[in-house]
């Protein structure tokens, strides 16, 4: 992978550092983490959704949250009750797992918004967490049409001779 020498930009710009470090981040060779796996869809103009596969998961194992521009979903399992012991009698609630598969096992994935971009819900169904986004953007920061005006020219009056 090619490394990018920033520091010419760094010189001369101002106020781009969340963009120069979002910048080093992609460009580090540390291996990113698969688990678990996620798609980013656009379902309107301004609005989109992230579908993080979570099977196994129940709702009060997963937390969301939205702080400044970073949405961070956690995930976390509940402990299993232990298997019984020798001379114990397995009941309803003890049971030994022969072979798993479905991933259990705890996770935090992060993920980057960009300006004015708001969660509006979330939903699990069928082992996908549904996070619904939408960017709003306020206002002031909205593109508008500026009139061009001409300058008024005073109308002279001007007299005939008759």
């Amino acid at each position: 992978m090619r490394q990018f020498d920033l520091s010419p930009l760094y010189r001369s710009t101002v106020g781009f550092d969340r963009l120069f470090s979002l910048l080093d981040q992609v460009s580090t060779p540390e291996s990113l983490p698969g688990y678990p796996p996620y798609n980013i869809e656009r379902t309107g103009e301004l609005n989109y959704r992230i579908t993080v596969a979570v099977a196994g998961f129940a709702e009060n194992e997963l937390s969301i949250e939205s702080k400044e521009n970073a949405l961070t979903i956690r995930g976390s399992k509940e402990a299993r009750p232990a298997a019984p012991q020798e001379g114990e009698k397995a009941g309803a609630g003890h049971r030994e797992v022969l072979y798993q598969g479905i991933a259990a096992r705890a996770f935090e994935r992060r993920f980057q918004l960009a300006d004015h971009v708001q969660v509006t819900g979330a939903t699990l169904e069928h082992g996908l967490l549904h996070v619904d986004l939408v960017r709003e953007i306020p206002e002031a920061q909205k593109p508008r049409q500026i009139q061009i005006h001409t300058p008024g020219l005073k109308a002279v009056e001007t007299q005939r001779a008759a």
